[in-house]
């Protein structure tokens, strides 16, 4: 999948998600989605090549690294708890899709329950 690829992919799972918002950016082109005003994913262009900025359980983020080759720390973000994924042959459109799902239920999780469109402990997870 290329990195255009990647990022229409990611948008659309996004801004599908329950209360999500898209924002952009001026200045460099970025693109906020959020829920209740807290981000859970972004996209821009890195020189030459299209990106996804998500959050990521810490321990999922490391397996993560090792295992796909594109897939690094979160670019502007802190290492431990976001991941940057890029295009490329390690990764489909499956796997974009649950990373989106996963970052969303953590940054709902971290919200106050009276806040939260979802219960993040649910939340898209298969039976």
């Amino acid at each position: 999948m290329d990195g255009q690829g990647l990022q229409k992919i990611a948008g659309d799972c996004g801004v599908g998600l329950p209360g999500a918002v898209l924002e952009h950016r001026s200045g460099p082109d970025w693109h906020l989605y959020k829920v209740r005003g807290k981000v859970f994913m972004l996209m821009t262009d890195l020189p030459g090549r299209p990106v996804v900025i998500l959050k990521a359980d810490p321990d999922d983020a490391a397996a993560l690294r090792e295992q796909y080759a594109d897939i690094t720390p979160g670019y502007h973000m802190n290492k431990r708890h976001w991941i940057t994924v890029e295009g490329g042959g390690t990764i489909d459109e499956k796997l974009v899709k649950e990373l989106v799902i996963d970052s969303y239920r953590l940054v709902v999780g971290g919200l106050h329950q009276s806040e939260q469109p979802v219960d993040p402990r649910t939340y898209g997870r298969r039976a």
